[in-house]
């Protein structure tokens, strides 16, 4: 709630801080995306159920011997992406998505042999 009501002032603000991304687009989006989400919200939509139902509400999982053969990108990114541009979202595409999916656990890219791949996982 805080992000989407940031003003001019804290804009500026933001734009001289060296520990960031100073880029005033992306600082824009950031507060646009933050007020798409509040609306999503505020129409009832939970952002979690959405967000999931792109994968059918189970995490894909990938096989991949080396990560550097994951992709960047999948169809359920960009359908996520066009989704969240047509509520408002912006600098959110396809592989922005992908991403995201994968840092949420929609997506397992884990290298077939790493610990965290589900096959194996000690039951």
């Amino acid at each position: 709630q805080a992000i989407a009501l940031m003003d001019a002032a804290e804009i500026d603000t933001l734009m001289l801080n060296s520990g960031i991304i100073r880029h005033a687009g992306k600082i824009a989006a950031i507060i646009a995306n933050a007020r798409a989400y509040l609306q999503m919200e505020a129409q009832g939509e939970d952002f979690s159920h959405f967000v999931w139902q792109f994968v059918d509400n189970a995490q894909i999982v990938h096989h991949y011997p080396d990560y550097s053969q994951a992709p960047t990108t999948s169809e359920q990114a960009i359908a996520l992406s066009k989704a969240l541009k047509q509520r408002g979202f912006k600098f959110i595409g396809p592989t922005i998505c992908y991403s995201f999916m994968q840092a949420c656990g929609l997506i397992n890219d884990h290298q077939s042999n790493c610990f965290c791949h589900p096959d194996n996982q000690k039951a």
